[in-house]
């Protein structure tokens, strides 16, 4: 009775145990900043790549395993027996067990481990140049979805201020410091403004969907904050030569190619089909009284060959090995301009940056003069509609500049095939 009072207890305490764990897990996920890479580890885990890996992996340490092994397949168990039962039934008997073991054909087995090599390679390159195009799909999802945010927080300043200054006009009007005429033009404004706001929230709407299909949750659901700093700046190599080491969609092509030429070697030796050694003992007598007799057979067996059989499998696996050595070096091709494209992009974003930010800057000064002397009666309210216009221009193009650079180191750590950070 004591020991199962004990059992009962653990179990409630580990139960608790897990509860309070998963509780904190449900609050950290609630409360920690969404990021670029934990949007990528969650689109990763949905695609079907992903969830094939492990077997693929599986498959390639098997293909090594049978590499490894002394026989081609597995061996044959033979058993038979004969007997003179049925007809003459004069005791003749007789009963075989062999065994048949197919043999390597001469270069087979070094080949076939060195595709099995060449295939368990491909699969991890496989893979990581699969997690690159989710990265760049998931990047340009992201920084959309950025933007749109931006936009709509922007937009929603912008009515507040729209609505504020149609606030301060109405009580000029009514205290006869202004015309109605200034009135509609205030209250255009605002329209104007919520007009901006419903096309911002439908973009956000569906930028929001396009994310949310990638990582399997909308973004800063749940009151989760988002971290909206961008990736850190790479480095350029000077020599893009590196890339074929460093570069998964270069080094899936390499293993391809790779698996392919080893794919032809291999079809090269197998010109026919596997010899086989057998093994046989036999035991049997002639007539009813005469002892059983034991004798070993030891025979192969050599099947001939066959041109046309095996020139179709050499000649697709040199088809592809060229193939992919084809779209290798077209790869390399992009990849330096797309390398070179993104360079300039970033230098470019880092200059409408600078610019934007002090349009930004002498538009939010003007907008201070200009609120002042319009408070005083110094000037009318289309100046004062204009300048408000300009700064929220300044402070809208300020913004998108600083997405378009953090977009834009993106996608440089994108053509240089780094994973988000």
């Amino acid at each position: 009775m004591v020991q199962k009072h004990r059992y009962r207890w653990l179990s409630r305490t580990l139960c608790l145990a897990i509860g309070g764990m998963l509780a904190a897990g449900n609050l950290w996920a609630q409360s920690a900043p969404l990021t670029l890479k934990q949007a990528f580890e969650s689109a990763w885990s949905r695609q079907p790549e992903a969830q094939s890996l492990a077997e693929r992996r599986e498959a390639a340490e098997a293909r090594r395993q049978s590499a490894d092994s002394w026989t081609v397949e597995p061996p044959a168990l033979e058993v038979s027996a004969k007997t003179d039962q049925l007809n003459k039934n004069q005791g003749s008997r007789e009963y075989v067990a062999g065994i048949a073991l197919p043999l390597w054909l001469p270069g087979e087995r070094s080949r076939t481990g060195a595709l099995a090599d060449a295939e368990s390679r491909a699969t991890t390159s496989r893979a990581l140049a699969a997690q690159l195009r989710t990265a760049a799909t998931v990047r340009e999802a992201w920084w959309s979805w950025q933007r749109a945010r931006i936009e709509k927080g922007l937009a929603q300043e912008r009515l507040n201020g729209a609505r504020q200054l149609a606030s301060d006009v109405t009580r000029r009007v009514k205290a006869g410091d202004l015309a109605r005429s200034d009135q509609h033009q205030a209250d255009g404004a605002a329209a104007t403004a919520e007009v901006a706001l419903a096309e911002a929230n439908t973009a956000l709407a569906t930028a929001t969907q396009q994310l949310r299909a990638l990582i399997g949750m909308a973004p800063g659901s749940q009151g989760a904050d988002v971290h909206t700093a961008g990736e850190p700046a790479p480095a350029v190599p000077a020599d893009f030569a590196a890339l074929d080491t460093s570069h998964p969609a270069v080094i899936e092509l390499l293993n391809r190619a790779e698996v392919a030429r080893r794919g032809a070697e291999l079809a090269d030796v197998q010109t026919r089909a596997n010899p086989e050694l057998m093994l046989a003992t036999t035991r049997d007598r002639g007539l009813f009284g005469d002892p059983y007799q034991q004798t070993v057979t030891v025979g192969i067996r050599f099947p001939f060959g066959s041109e046309s059989r095996n020139r179709a499998k050499a000649g697709l696996a040199r088809a592809e090995a060229i193939e992919a050595e084809g779209q290798l070096r077209l790869e390399r091709v992009r990849l330096i301009a797309d390398l070179e494209a993104a360079r300039v992009r970033v230098e470019s974003a880092q200059q409408q940056l600078t610019a934007a930010d002090k349009r930004a800057q002498l538009a939010r000064e003007s907008r201070g003069f200009f609120e002042k002397s319009f408070r005083l009666g110094e000037s009318d309210l289309p100046t004062r509609l204009r300048i408000e216009l300009e700064a929220a221009e300044g402070e809208r193009q300020a913004a998108r500049a600083r997405i378009d650079l953090a977009a834009a180191i993106s996608l440089l750590r994108q053509t240089l095939g780094l994973l988000p950070e």
